[in-house]
């Protein structure tokens, strides 16, 4: 049986708008794809008001599961793309994964890799 390697999990979180440009830096570092989960959200560099009423910022919360040792290369993209070095443009970490499952093209692709190996 082929043994999966780990994964982490990418969480981006940014200004609505900003999602496209980050999945676009990550698939070039090596992730496969993303989920986009849209938000609303308040950091202490948005705390605007409209007639008194707060303003809650719309946000894109993007997550990316990545084998580990893709991890710092797609990290690296993502902070980039994302300006995120600077205040206010969002943030991103990274969790670590115990299993994962539903990849299930991975898991062929790997295999494939672990037989033209020992040929």
């Amino acid at each position: 049986m082929t043994e999966m390697p780990k994964h982490d999990l990418i969480v981006t979180i940014v200004k609505k708008g900003w999602c496209e440009r980050i999945i676009k830096a990550s698939r070039e570092a090596g992730a496969e794809g993303a989920t986009i989960i849209p938000a609303r959200g308040l950091g202490i560099h948005e705390q605007k008001k409209l007639l008194g009423i707060p303003i809650e910022p719309e946000k894109d919360i993007i997550l990316t599961i990545i084998q580990n040792h893709k991890t710092e290369n797609v990290l690296d993209a993502i902070i980039k793309a994302g300006n995120l070095n600077k205040p206010a443009t969002g943030i991103a970490f990274v969790i670590e994964l115990k299993q994962v499952v539903g990849i299930v093209h991975m898991v062929k692709a790997l295999a494939l890799e672990q037989e033209q190996k020992e040929q």
